[in-house]
């Protein structure tokens, strides 16, 4: 993660970097997942990352959750952890 413990930069395959607000964490089946926003407002766009780094990688590696049957029970585990807020997928 970047300096900020609560921002994460991540670079696309085109060299492009950009920032995501890390709103929660979890680990599920053995993988560690990140909820993040690409604002702290009530509206901001929420993704879920998956970290797909290899044990000999100096950085972490996300890739975004695209398999529906992961992501909805990644989606109900943060859903379960901040009961508090609305959370669209």
């Amino acid at each position: 993660m970047d300096k900020k413990a609560d921002e994460i930069i991540l670079t696309s395959d085109d060299g492009e970097e950009v920032a995501f607000h890390v709103v929660e964490q979890t680990r599920l089946g053995g993988k560690n997942y990140l909820l993040v926003s690409t604002a702290q407002e009530d509206e901001a766009e929420a993704l879920i990352l998956k970290d797909i780094s290899a044990d000999t990688d100096e950085e972490a590696i996300y890739s975004i959750v695209e398999d529906d049957d992961e992501l909805d029970a990644v989606a109900g585990v943060f859903s379960e952890l901040l009961e508090d807020i609305d959370l669209d997928f």
